[in-house]
């Protein structure tokens, strides 16, 4: 388990872009779990949408990766290292995520050559899938 300053010690990431709140499970090069609590205090919702506030998919797919770079980044050869997105396939978002959600998100890596790699990555909201990819990243 990893709290909000465990993480920042691993992922380069910050405020308003850091999108992990916690990490409840880890398994170093392999897997990863955790979620974000999403708040009306985010400052996207300023503008997406003020009256129907919805989190943009494209943050669901970044907190997604951010994750999963947690699983790599635990790696000693990675250590310190910048993960880079650098793609994503199969993308589905299924449900909005709203103010009050609870985005639980996991990672398995399914592929590692070098610093390239690819996650098959899954977020829920209440048990319900709302967007799963398979994500590309680079270790610069």
């Amino acid at each position: 388990m990893m709290d909000i300053k465990e993480i920042k010690e691993i992922l380069p990431h910050r405020y308003p872009f850091l999108l992990i709140d916690r990490v409840t499970e880890v398994v170093e090069g392999k897997s990863v779990k955790g979620y974000k609590n999403v708040t009306i205090n985010e400052p996207f919702f300023q503008g997406h949408f003020p009256n129907q506030p919805i989190m943009p998919g494209v943050l669901i797919l970044e907190a997604m990766a951010q994750l999963g770079g947690i699983a790599i980044l635990t790696m000693e050869q990675f250590k310190g290292k910048t993960p880079m997105f650098a793609g994503a396939d199969r993308v589905r978002w299924r449900k909005p995520v709203v103010p009050g959600d609870k985005l639980e998100l996991s990672c398995e890596i399914i592929k590692l050559r070098g610093p390239i790699g690819i996650g098959k990555a899954v977020a829920t909201v209440d048990g319900k899938k709302v967007c799963d990819a398979e994500i590309t990243f680079a270790i610069g």
